[in-house]
């Protein structure tokens, strides 16, 4: 009988999920109502579309961020759970069906972000304008939060948004510039630092996010935070990054939670005004603290005056 030799195979064994990435299932009235609300008035939510971890317990406090232009983006990066592809035609009447639902939910606080629609001239800036003018009409002591697409950095489009004036405007890096072809694909990491510059430069209180576990070094992930700074951003999130199915971007790393507040103090470091760092945080999470000037930082120098 002759004996084969033994074959050493090396099966790649992909991390397993940390007990720290548990979330609570959505339940409770609350959540229920806004579900209720989102249906009836056919509205779209990253929430859904984007598989937010926090649904539930952002759902359950009656709040919820509303995606405008569609549920179809015209971009395919790698992470992201929003279905590719032709958009359907503008619906003109989306600002004010937006407007009403925030009313009917009484929120306080409300987050508007959209799909990429580069196919349109004006990049969808004209709905984001009517949006949070319809917003602001219907709920004048709502504060607002915008997560717009990159609009190419093109200066008229942003100024609409500007002038819409908006509490918050945030337009995420996402990950480092390394990473940025394969996790953005049509994304260019320098063109949305100017986005966010062009928006402070309109007197605009800023936010950028990233996040982590697709390869990246910790020196990277510190230039990338200090490049956001340097477009003088006010806010930054750091999160972890969570494949929403086994077609997009594989998870290299699972961040622990230590690291992500050594992240948070090192932000403070670099000068933001919030930092928000944790495994299951958005984009959105706690984003109505985000608005106000100095919450963070006072939070932050109260810790290391203990």
């Amino acid at each position: 009988m002759i004996e084969l030799p033994v074959i050493d195979v090396m099966i790649e064994q992909k991390p397993k999920k940390p007990g720290w990435l548990r979330v609570k299932l959505p339940m409770g009235e609350e959540y229920k109502q806004v579900r209720n609300l989102v249906d009836k008035h056919k509205l779209h939510t990253i929430c859904e579309s984007g598989n937010c971890p926090n649904m539930g317990e952002c759902w359950g406090e009656g709040t919820a961020t509303f995606m405008i232009l569609g549920n179809i983006c015209t971009r395919s990066c790698g992470f992201c759970a929003v279905a590719t592809g032709k958009p359907l035609p503008v619906d003109w009447d989306e600002p004010q069906r937006v407007a009403e639902a925030i009313h009917l939910m009484k929120v306080k606080h409300a987050v508007i972000t959209s799909v990429d629609r580069d196919e349109l001239k004006d990049g969808g800036s004209i709905i984001w304008y009517n949006t949070i003018k319809a917003i602001k009409s219907l709920n004048p002591t709502t504060t607002l939060e915008t997560l717009i697409p990159d609009f190419k950095a093109e200066k008229e489009n942003i100024q609409r948004i500007i002038e819409a004036a908006p509490e918050v405007v945030s337009h995420n890096i996402e990950t480092v510039e390394r990473l940025t072809r394969s996790v953005r694909i049509q994304a260019k990491y320098w063109r949305s630092m100017q986005t966010l510059r062009i928006l402070k430069e309109g007197g605009m209180r800023t936010k950028s996010g990233i996040m982590l576990g697709l390869g990246e070094t910790k020196d990277e992930v510190i230039q990338t935070m200090h490049d956001i700074r340097q477009s003088n951003v006010d806010v930054i999130t750091i999160g972890q990054y969570l494949q929403p199915t086994k077609k997009h971007l594989s998870i290299i790393r699972f961040i622990h939670p230590d690291e992500f507040a050594e992240f948070r103090e090192i932000g403070y470091q670099l000068g933001f005004d919030y930092v928000e760092s944790g495994p299951l945080v958005r984009s959105s999470y706690h984003s109505d603290k985000h608005v106000i000037p100095g919450y963070g930082r006072n939070i932050w120098t109260a810790e290391k005056a203990v």
